[in-house]
């Protein structure tokens, strides 16, 4: 387990290096050092990540943030802010989640990011100070263990990042820890066809390239279900759930 991470940090460590000295293209969650993958743009389309941002949001943060996009999806425009809640990104990357909730939450909310790989942090940061985001942090830590005290969040979004870890029930339980009761969820990540074994996944692709350590959809539904019935909240009540 501890050799998968240590990939997954090296892998992402390299996008951030390369983007501190010029803007990455191509770059996505499936195919961190460029590669075509699931996850990467159409041949002549750009960045894959920062396709699925509109025009309006894209101009709100720096390029370097947008074109670190290693994200499969837009969990920010699925997780409906509010101003004045409390986000946590899981696994921030270059901050653009970061960045866009910051924005939706409003000078009385706040935006964390958690990334454990410190030149993400650092390019997050710097992305942060480009912007003049004042309600934002990014914290080093694991999803699997995170620096935040229970019940502190209204509101978790992950984007293509729950699928590399080794111990997921751990990151779902973190991820309940750490939401006030009642509070929301808004992920987007790579999921497998129920009928795909394990060996099958690692078959068709890499942790690092968000196949080979993807759930099925089965069951990533039931370790969304068991932290909502924690709160006494079925599948369909009023949390925000997504899975693409």
């Amino acid at each position: 387990m501890d050799e998968v991470r240590e990939a997954v940090r090296t892998a992402y460590a390299k996008v951030a290096r390369e983007a501190a000295v010029a803007p990455a293209a191509g770059a996505s969650c499936c195919a961190p050092s460029g590669g075509a993958s699931c996850c990467s743009a159409p041949s002549g389309t750009g960045v894959w990540g920062a396709s699925l941002y509109n025009t309006a949001d894209l101009n709100l943060i720096p390029a370097n943030a947008a074109n670190v996009s290693l994200g499969c999806g837009n969990p920010v425009a699925i997780a409906e802010l509010h101003p004045g809640e409390s986000v946590l990104d899981l696994g921030s990357g270059g901050g653009i989640d970061v960045l866009l909730s910051a924005q939706r939450v409003g000078p009385t909310g706040f935006a964390y990011g958690v990334d454990m790989t410190d030149e993400m942090l650092d390019l997050a940061q710097a992305n942060a100070d480009r912007a003049n985001a004042t309600n934002v942090e990014f914290l080093k830590g694991t999803i699997e263990d995170l620096p935040l005290s229970d019940s502190s969040v209204d509101v978790v979004i992950s984007n293509c990042v729950i699928n590399l870890s080794t111990d997921k029930p751990a990151v779902f339980s973190e991820m309940f820890r750490v939401l006030r009761p009642g509070g929301r969820i808004g992920i987007s990540d790579v999921i497998a066809d129920d009928d795909l074994t394990p060996e099958q996944r690692a078959e068709r692709g890499t942790y690092t390239g968000c196949i080979a350590g993807a759930l099925s959809f089965s069951d990533y539904l039931d370790l969304l279900a068991s932290g909502f019935h924690r709160w006494g909240v079925s599948r369909g009540g009023r949390q925000t759930e997504e899975c693409s």
